[in-house]
């Protein structure tokens, strides 16, 4: 049998081999770990559909930071469950809402810590809908300035960084002029840019408690089917101030992904929502897939799709796994 001159083989046959042509490498240092705060002291509540992931009261954070820092994961996103909710949210811009002291707390123990804030208003109203509702419709400009006082009340706190989830229009023009008014200039904004109208959030939606009382978010968050689309939102955030444009989910949307890579200049970031990391997690139970094996794999995909920064409920077991290939 006559080979042709290449022979791929040839480079995968070790892995010393395999390292030295790797294309996509992964980092703990590009994870950021996703935390839910709750009220309450010395409280770490399991969430039963994400198996790994506590609800834990802000006591509690000091501990997940040096355990994350250990691992070499040195960002991290927080969500809060208020202890009172109302119709337009107020707990989320509350001088000492949950968020707020757990910032504090963050910045005090762990200050090399770098803190970013979930910025949307879903947690906080009594309705479970991301702004205002006027009539049975959610307001998107009415909701504009209450997503302001968010992001001013969490760099006022000390985040390091906001992150606008609510896919209402003209959002981040509204929080980077009250950033910067405020003198908070050098607060970067990551914006969820691209966020689908999607299934997978399910069980983030159990453990922040905050599904929609009524109808859904389909007239705000995008139609899964479109992608053209995708790139005009990005455009949007991009002229409106973002620093860092996010698509969410990740893996059944690696090819928006690629194509905010490919368009535009900005960091871009990818959020592994609770459905994807739950999906790994029940199929690893049932002893159907090597789970930690799926989980590097649907990191790496993330990251070779585009991404150059991951959210994940993984980030921990991602760090460990990278240490012990190391």
């Amino acid at each position: 049998m006559i080979f042709p001159e290449y022979r791929p083989r040839r480079l995968r046959k070790n892995e010393v081999f395999r390292s030295l042509i790797r294309e996509t490498q992964l980092s703990a240092g590009q994870l950021i770990y996703p935390l839910f705060i709750m009220p309450g002291k010395n409280k770490r509540e399991a969430i039963p559909s994400m198996p790994g992931v506590f609800r834990l009261s802000v006591d509690q954070l000091k501990k997940e930071a040096e355990e994350c820092l250990k691992l070499g994961v040195r960002a991290v996103i927080l969500f809060g469950l208020p202890e009172k909710k109302d119709g337009v949210g107020s707990g989320a811009h509350a001088r000492d809402g949950i968020i707020q002291r757990a910032i504090k707390e963050l910045k005090n123990k762990a200050p090399e810590m770098m803190v970013s804030t979930d910025v949307c208003l879903c947690e906080y109203t009594d309705h479970g809908h991301c702004g205002c509702i006027i009539g049975n419709e959610v307001d998107n400009d009415a909701t504009l300035e209450i997503l302001a006082k968010v992001a001013l009340s969490h760099a006022q706190a000390g985040a390091d960084m906001v992150a606008p989830s609510d896919m209402m229009d003209g959002r981040v023009a509204e929080i980077r002029a009250a950033l910067d008014e405020n003198n908070f200039e050098m607060i970067p904004i990551m914006s969820y840019a691209v966020k689908y109208a999607s299934a997978f959030y399910g069980p983030f939606r159990e453990a922040a408690d905050c599904s929609p009382q009524f109808g859904d978010r389909r007239s705000y968050q995008m139609d899964p089917a479109n992608s053209r689309e995708a790139l005009r939102e990005a455009n949007l955030d991009v002229e409106e101030g973002a620093d860092i444009l996010m698509v969410k989910p990740a893996l059944a949307y690696l090819d928006i992904i690629s194509k905010l890579k490919e368009e535009f200049d900005l960091p871009i970031a990818a959020y592994q929502v609770s459905g994807e990391y739950a999906m790994i997690k029940a199929a690893a139970e049932k002893g159907w897939i090597d789970e930690k094996r799926v989980m590097a794999e649907s990191l790496l995909a993330i990251k070779r799709a585009g991404a150059d920064i991951i959210l994940t409920y993984f980030a921990k077991d991602m760090a460990k796994l990278l240490k012990e290939q190391w």
